[in-house]
């Protein structure tokens, strides 16, 4: 079956291939696909994988996130014009042919969804709208209105073969669904019904209704889909082929991760004297080898100054006494010397090659402190080597480049300060896991508090999905460890004789046999010591079962080099495999190289850089920065034990369910759409968790001295609704702030009988007195009131509303989405369509 999938995908990009090149206007196509095929596999002829991993993939195939079945999507968070993250196809959408009539083929699907990923345009069909009623631009794009097809009832709330629509207004009643002609003239767009067979093209300048309340519109600022896509950097200088034959087919490579090969490389030169380097890299890199790595996993460790030195040959993890090996090999002194960064890299790379000959695949993780103005001389050399480099720059006079190695090589990067309360180390050491896919292995910082106080008493919550090889770690600075008191939910208690305590590493560990309780585990640390000093508590664990992933939380900063005053944006993704966690309570902490940290609550309600609500993808506009250099992110999440049910809507990018066609004058109806809440809902059961994730780092330049100029306008509002009440309008959005989404603004509303403009003349259209408005602070919800003075005219049934924010320094948000208020219009005023329901209606004839 696993062998079918791979044919079936294969033919999949091989068609879509083709369809791109002629929907791009012969100026691309695929010319070389690498498949990564699972470890579970038998083990064949495959290739090595050099800088490829499942956690980098930008097409998956994996069992169906729990909301959608077999729909094919893609994780798309960005702002128009960004990259997504990855499509998402099931294994039962490769192989079961019944969905071709629901979705099309498979090859012009991946091209929607690849539009998606790679381009950043968004759907012009609008799922909302569909669910309740359907306005004539929602539904068909104006680059569509060739198609043809009728209006059938899908829902009780009419009655079949008879929806009725209101000539003035142009809605139609709910339930009303269109039904499209099998065969059809209509070659565009690829973006609404790729599935007909003559639709070859994205919508353009020339067709594209800019009145859609559709999603490419609401937030791409109106733009057509092609005209977003050629401003792609991968059309820079890209003419149509003129050359009239096809490009060639793809062509595949099969690639297999083996068992994970790394070597530590680690700065042990003058620049590790002082801050308690040497040890806290110690602490960290330990904790890594007897925690973190996987098992069965190849490690070896090299540390260099002037000279390198192979600390310790390629060990397999096979139990816990290798781990302990290896952890015994660790440097504990930093002799003087100054720092080669290539001699540390070159030796890594010999010990890796005593594996099996070569280093594709393999992995390096670099940590250094000091500078290196000989670092470029192997830059080349180390990208081209096909290992995955990862850095940690420790302290702020770590070489510049090491981030550029780990960009270039697909590796993480990370940096650590120098400040005794960060734990900035540690977190980086447990962000480096396997990007195999084989979540179940990976360790889990469930939680981690640093704090200088005296005493430090704290809860942590174990939830039901983690508990496997669960660790307590407790550090601090002095010989003397502090008094530790961990209690469990069921009320067992562990003291200091309880935990292995290593007083030269200033280390103590406790690791809780078997499944570890579900639950508030408590803990406290008390400081023995006469002077003050920073205890750390860090928790790790792996899923309890080995079918069921754990919650896991991914973050990562918008641009990891970023030059003020743009504004960057912080995620966190908080998912249970495909599944997206809702309800959390999330918290993101910027720390520069010498200032106080930024802290930020992430949010999931769909306004400011948030465009998507209720997906599991938090997100915060971050422009507030105090110093160039290095910045460092960690993401703080929690979420008590309470229910919290899922939006019943799919969200994301994903393609169109097309309900049925009609074919030689009868109606072919597809199955229903499935259900998209289960009863037995994930967000019901997974209860109370906590989480710590490192994003890695970034690098800020340009950074003005204090006091700033406001240069930060509030951010665009893009959830702007208004629904109808008598004659009375009710507008309802998210506050936006006074710089991007922090803080309060004041707020300009305007109305308008065109969207067109309001969008382009929004100045000169109708002001509301928004007098009795009293804006609330970012983040919370706005809800106006008013009677628009169009609604006394007989005629005037639809009003568009847009709203733009203002700040303090006048500085304007960009003008929001346009929302429709329509009039009521009693029943009488409704015309039937009188037409035989197997009789295909023209859109063009419906003014759509």
């Amino acid at each position: 079956t696993s062998r079918l999938h791979m044919l079936r995908f294969i033919e999949m990009i091989t068609e879509a291939s083709f369809y791109l090149f002629n929907a791009t206007q012969r100026r691309v196509y695929f010319q070389n696909i690498k498949i990564l095929i699972p470890a579970t596999w038998k083990a064949n002829s495959y290739g090595k994988p050099k800088h490829e991993s499942y956690e980098k993939a930008e097409v998956i195939v994996a069992a169906p996130y729990w909301k959608h079945g077999d729909e094919p999507y893609t994780l798309q968070y960005g702002e128009c014009g960004n990259m997504g993250k990855y499509i998402h196809f099931t294994p039962n959408f490769l192989v079961n042919d019944y969905l071709i009539d629901v979705y099309g083929s498979r090859g012009r699907v991946f091209v929607h969804e690849w539009a998606h990923l790679r381009w950043g345009v968004f759907d012009e069909y609008n799922n909302e709208n569909q669910e309740v009623l359907n306005y004539k631009y929602s539904f068909i794009p104006r680059c569509t209105s060739d198609l043809t097809g009728i209006y059938v009832c899908e829902k009780k709330s009419c009655t079949e073969g008879n929806c009725v629509i209101n000539q003035l207004t142009g809605l139609f009643k709910e339930g009303c669904a269109f039904i499209p002609e099998r065969t059809q003239t209509a070659k565009s767009s690829i973006m609404y019904m790729q599935s007909l067979s003559s639709v070859v093209e994205f919508c353009n300048e020339s067709n594209h209704n800019r009145e859609a309340p559709n999603p490419q519109n609401r937030m791409c600022d109106y733009r057509s889909t092609w005209d977003v896509i050629i401003s792609s950097m991968d059309f820079n200088n890209t003419l149509p082929r003129t050359d009239p034959s096809l490009p060639p087919p793809p062509t595949f490579s099969l690639l297999q991760k083996r068992d994970r090969v790394i070597c530590l490389v680690l700065d042990v030169s003058h620049s590790m004297n002082g801050d308690d380097r040497i040890n806290r890299l110690r602490q960290a890199a330990e904790l890594y080898l007897l925690q973190v790595v996987e098992d069965n996993s190849y490690v070896g460790i090299v540390t260099f100054n002037n000279e390198g030195e192979i600390r310790s040959q390629l060990r397999q993890i096979v139990n816990k006494d290798i781990r302990k090996q290896l952890a015994s090999y660790l440097p504990t002194a930093a002799p003087s010397g100054g720092t080669n960064i290539c001699v540390g890299l070159q030796l890594g790379f010999e010990v890796i090659k005593k594996q099996d000959g070569n280093i594709y695949g393999s992995e390096i993780i670099l940590l250094t402190a000091g500078e290196d103005s000989g670092i470029i001389e192997c830059f080349s050399n180390v990208i081209n080597s096909g290992s995955i480099i990862h850095t940690i720059a420790l302290g702020p006079s770590a070489a510049k480049e090491v981030e550029q190695l780990a960009h270039e090589t697909g590796g993480l990067a990370f940096f650590a300060s120098d400040r005794l309360d960060s734990n900035d180390l540690i977190d980086g050491f447990c962000a480096i896991s396997s990007g195999s896919g084989d979540t179940f292995s990976h360790s889990i910082q469930v939680g981690l508090v640093t704090s200088f106080n005296a005493l430090v008493s704290q809860t942590v919550s174990i939830d039901s999905t983690v508990g496997k090889d669960t660790f307590f770690v407790v550090t601090w600075q002095t010989a003397e460890p502090p008094r530790i008191t961990l209690l469990d939910p069921n009320g067992k208690n562990y003291t200091n004789k309880d935990f292995e305590v290593n007083t030269v590493l200033q280390v103590a560990r406790l690791q809780i046999p078997g499944i570890a309780e579900v639950g508030e585990w408590t803990y406290t640390l008390m400081n023995t010591h006469l002077s003050p000093q920073a205890l750390t508590m860090t928790v790790t664990s792996r899923a309890a079962n080995s079918t069921i992933p754990a919650i896991t939380v991914k973050a990562h900063i918008s641009n990891d080099r970023n030059e003020y005053p743009r504004s960057m944006v912080v995620y966190a993704q908080v998912s249970r495999g495909l599944s997206p966690i809702l309800g959390a309570n999330v918290t993101a902490i910027i720390k520069p190289e010498t200032g106080d940290p930024l802290i930020l609550d992430l949010l999931d309600n769909g306004a400011g850089s948030d465009i998507v609500k209720n997906d599991g993808v938090y997100s915060r506009y971050i422009y507030s920065f105090s110093e160039n250099g290095r910045y460092n992110l960690k993401v703080r999440v929690q979420r008590a034990n309470k229910t919290v049910r899922p939006h019943p809507t799919v969200p994301w990018s994903h393609s169109m369910y097309i309900p049925g066609y009609v074919e030689n004058g009868k109606i072919q109806m597809n199955p229903p759409r499935p259900s998209v809440i289960s009863n037995e809902d994930i967000q019901t059961r997974v209860g109370g968790f906590s989480r710590t994730a490192s994003g890695g780092s970034f690098i800020m330049s340009a950074v003005p001295t204090r006091p700033y100029t406001d240069v930060f306008p509030p951010c665009k509002i893009i959830d702007l609704h208004a629904r109808t009440a008598n004659d009375m309008i009710i507008l309802s959005w998210t506050a936006s702030g006074d710089d991007l989404d922090q803080g309060q603004g004041i707020y300009e509303i305007r109305t308008s009988e065109s969207p067109l403009e309001l969008r382009d003349n929004f100045d000169k259209t109708m002001l509301v007195n928004t007098s009795d408005l009293t804006p609330q602070h970012a983040g919370y919800k706005e809800i106006f009131v008013f009677k628009p003075e169009a609604f006394a005219t007989e005629n005037i049934t639809i009003i568009y509303v847009a709203v733009c924010a203002i700040d303090k320094a006048s500085l304007h948000s960009d003008i929001s989405n346009i929302a429709q208020a329509v009039k009521f219009v009693p029943p009488m005023d409704y015309l039937t369509v009188h037409t035989p329901p197997l009789l295909p209606i023209s859109t063009r004839n419906q003014g759509l």
